[in-house]
């Protein structure tokens, strides 16, 4: 990205940043994924406990590997070789955490997160139940408004999970989505979080370049 648009995304960032604080949302900004996981260590500390929502950008940043460094008590759903039974365990567990990490969908510059889920475990945790709320989300992931937020899920987001899940709906080979009614369909549940009622309780890590879907 050469200098010039490094400002524009700059004071994308800046504004972001800015109206997530009034949204009483903690907001950090890093520049490389590399400095993820460095931060994750000032804001949490040995034997938390910790669950994760669905999540590219948590693989991409190192963050799921530093989960399992023993550091914590982390509720792994991504643990080889578990049970439906299990799964759902896990999800409920996430409930009562210290630490809920997750990306989201979009980040509009007005300081809201937009998200959709399938089961709606992920967006649930988001809103209510773990003490803390770390989401963390490339730049890529900014966007204008709630119309751009919407557009960004149904035309990247969506159809690059999808593929990725191996689902069997229309975006997988129109490449965008089609509002299907397919039994496999993830687009169920679909949540803004603006003003928070507790404040700092959920915490967005911007990071400098592209992550995730």
């Amino acid at each position: 990205m050469d200098k010039h648009l490094q400002f524009v995304m700059k004071k994308r960032i800046e504004r972001t940043m800015e109206n997530l604080q009034k949204n009483r949302m903690q907001a950090f900004y890093v520049e490389s994924r590399k400095d993820v996981v460095p931060l994750l260590e000032t804001l949490m500390k040995e034997g938390d406990t910790v669950a994760v929502g669905g999540s590219m950008t948590l693989f991409e940043t190192g963050v799921i590997d530093h989960l399992r460094s023993g550091r914590y008590i982390f509720y792994d759903r991504y643990a080889e070789g578990l049970t439906p039974e299990q799964m759902t365990e896990i999800h409920r567990k996430a409930f009562s955490v210290n630490f809920f990490l997750t990306s989201t969908n979009a980040v509009t510059e007005k300081g809201e997160l937009f998200n959709v889920d399938g089961r709606g475990n992920r967006v649930a945790a988001m809103i209510y139940g773990p003490d803390n709320v770390i989401v963390i989300a490339g730049c890529n992931k900014i966007v204008t408004d709630l119309d751009e937020a919407v557009n960004r899920l149904r035309q990247i987001a969506a159809p690059a999970n999808t593929v990725r899940l191996s689902r069997r709906t229309p975006c997988v080979h129109t490449g965008y989505c089609q509002d299907c009614r397919s039994e496999d369909r993830i687009c169920c549940d679909y949540v803004v979080l603006r003003q928070q009622m507790v404040p700092d309780r959920i915490k967005v890590i911007l990071v400098g370049e592209e992550l995730g879907y």
